[in-house]
């Protein structure tokens, strides 16, 4: 069979430490063309792995025939570029968060629907065994009822990672529309909605901009989370955790409480009620820092999916459930209300 042939656009530390990377270790998958309105940066990689180099986007899906592509642009553009590759008739794997609305998201599964196209969002938190592991015990009942949780995900902030470095495009609003709520807490509020396997009705949002300068998104946020259920609990992303990244998310239940990514050395440890405990070690969480970059497993899922004809996990529709959520914290830290989703 021959390879997927893939389109790569958007040359930053995403496609660099993750897509490319993936991409070109996957025995499915052929760079074929890479993008970047940075024409060195485009010329770099497409001699790295043999590849034509574009600073156009319209011009390479014109030019070159593709399977599939992977955007990562510039939040902003999501939308747009997505909906020009499912109609040029490429599936699609889009960067988090999808959209900045519900209405660009519902456009763009509406663009994968008519075309007949996969489009897949890269939440790659649902991909790491300690959270697959936890999802196993909850959902067997071991866990037993669900009551609260906590989960938080916070880093010294983009300069460190972007390319750009403090000029990145993550701290401009026209560009990035929303900040550590988007670039981090979105990949949380789809983890709770994988481990929980259900969907929040109601937000309360706390979101501001307290320890960046020169920038208009925010870099902290606390949002208190209400399912369907009833389970409460909370999510925070921030830009301002400066000594350590952390990735970690505990799960209160009837029968145990589960800590996920909360220790040095167990990727999940399991507290249970009658005092027994269990300590995992399941591998690495994917991490910005030195030393901690593991695989996503986002991009293999992803060729997968194409190749075999196969729903992603998370398509078109559960990236938009989990960009509603981050919404609804826009939302309530505006109108200082809770915010309600639609179910």
């Amino acid at each position: 069979m021959a390879k997927l042939r893939i389109a790569v656009i958007g040359c930053g530390s995403i496609a660099k430490n993750r897509h490319l990377i993936e991409y070109h270790n996957n025995p499915d998958a052929e760079i074929v063309a890479v993008c970047d309105i940075i024409e060195e940066r485009a010329k770099t990689f497409a001699e790295k792995y043999e590849a034509q180099a574009y600073t156009n986007y319209e011009t390479l899906l014109a030019e070159v025939t593709v399977d599939a592509v992977s955007v990562c642009l510039p939040n902003y553009l999501h939308a747009p570029v997505s909906i020009a590759a499912l109609q040029a008739g490429c599936h699609v794997l889009c960067e988090k968060p999808m959209a900045t609305s519900k209405e660009e998201a519902e456009n763009m599964i509406q663009a994968a629907k008519e075309n007949n196209k996969k489009l897949m969002i890269a939440h790659n938190q649902r991909f790491v065994s300690s959270h697959q592991k936890a999802k196993d015990l909850i959902a067997s009942g071991e866990v037993g009822k669900i009551y609260s949780f906590r989960t938080i995900f916070g880093h010294g902030g983009p300069e460190g990672w972007s390319v750009d470095g403090k000029d990145s495009w993550f701290f401009r609003k026209d560009q990035a529309f929303i900040g550590a709520m988007g670039d981090l807490g979105v990949h949380k509020a789809d983890l709770l909605r994988y481990l929980l396997g259900e969907e929040f009705v109601e937000v309360a949002g706390f979101v501001g901009t307290n320890a960046k300068e020169n920038t208009d998104v925010d870099d902290n946020a606390v949002c208190i989370l209400k399912s369907e259920s009833g389970i409460i609990g909370t999510l925070a992303a921030s830009w301002a955790y400066t000594a350590n990244e952390d990735n970690s998310t505990v799960i209160y239940g009837e029968n145990a409480i589960l800590r996920l990514e909360d220790d040095p050395n167990y990727s999940l440890i399991v507290n249970y009620k009658n005092g027994e405990v269990v300590k995992y070690e399941l591998g690495g969480i994917q991490s910005n820092e030195e030393g901690g970059q593991t695989t996503t497993h986002v991009i293999d899922h992803f060729v997968d999916c194409v190749v075999n004809d196969k729903e992603p996990l998370i398509d078109g529709k559960e990236g938009m459930k989990s960009l509603n959520v981050i919404l609804a914290a826009l939302d309530s830290e505006q109108t200082r209300k809770v915010s309600s989703l639609e179910m």
